[in-house]
């Protein structure tokens, strides 16, 4: 009997609570423990490029011109937005404001949207121009070349001495690019010592195994679009029981949870944003 009138009071409250507050709370801590698998899945990627980095410095640092540091920089502040909007959405569920509820879910949604649509923009002139993972990778040297530019100075300047343990290959012609490493391999020399090397020394020279700094790049962004993918669909999900009139002050646990799961995806890639594309 107890059962049925709780039920009745709140038809959202399932049989296994006591109380709509013991419901929410134990949704909300299980959301919390899928976050932490969602963490400790990215946390492995991170530490992977942690590895490649400490070990390529100069593969890192040479490849990041080739991306687009303007739309990657659009692509966070459209993220952040649609942060914002998601929050106040939950807000609005909690204050019983169905049209504000339905409006920023939208406007939450049409973010996700242009955030693949710019991600879309990057991966076709990437795909376009040959910067790709593995054997696939063959860059068009008139990209390159647009994106690096000239060495700047005075051509009659000497040319500075290299710090110790950098060895510095002379420049060669863009259509024989060598591909070889600005510095020794790690196990003979220490990492992180290409960016100690004169920086029009470093552009001239393409490093060996770039198409590793690509590889992480794709995979990498590439999940993280998937997350934006279901993401979206969970908002898609939630715009539409907020429109049927689903949510109110008594129940509004699903946009709160959705919510939760919009800040990490947006937590994620505040992280990758200058990991990727803000590299010094």
């Amino acid at each position: 009997m107890h059962e049925h009138e709780a039920s009745a009071a709140n038809p959202y409250q399932q049989h296994h609570f006591e109380t709509p507050a013991q419901q929410f709370d134990s949704a909300k801590l299980g959301m919390w423990l899928f976050l932490a698998t969602e963490i400790l899945l990215f946390g492995g990627l991170f530490c992977a490029y942690a590895v490649y980095r400490a070990n390529h410095p100069e593969v890192f640092l040479w490849a990041h011109h080739l991306l687009d540091t303007r739309l990657g920089a659009i692509n966070t502040v459209v993220l952040l937005v649609s942060s914002l909007t998601m929050a106040w959405a939950v807000r609005c569920a909690q204050l019983n404001h169905r049209r504000g509820l339905i409006v920023l879910l939208a406007l939450t949604l049409l973010g996700g949207c242009g955030f693949l649509g710019i991600k879309y923009v990057e991966y076709e002139a990437k795909w376009k121009h040959g910067l790709l993972w593995g054997k696939r990778f063959g860059p068009d040297e008139h990209y390159v070349a647009e994106h690096f530019g000239q060495p700047q100075g005075d051509p009659h300047a000497p040319a500075a001495s290299p710090p110790p343990g950098v060895k510095l290959l002379p420049p060669q012609p863009a259509s024989d690019i060598a591909q070889r490493s600005v510095i020794p391999p790690a196990a003979t020399g220490p990492a992180g010592r290409a960016s100690d090397a004169p920086q029009e020394q470093q552009l001239e020279l393409r490093p060996e195994n770039v198409h590793i700094f690509f590889g992480i790049y794709f995979l990498m962004t590439g999940l993280h679009g998937l997350h934006v993918l279901a993401g979206m669909g969970v908002l898609a999900w939630l715009l539409r029981r907020a429109v049927r009139g689903d949510f109110s002050s008594a129940y509004f646990t699903p946009v709160d949870l959705g919510g939760l799961y919009w800040h990490l995806v947006d937590l994620i890639w505040i992280f990758l944003f200058p990991l990727l594309y803000l590299i010094h």
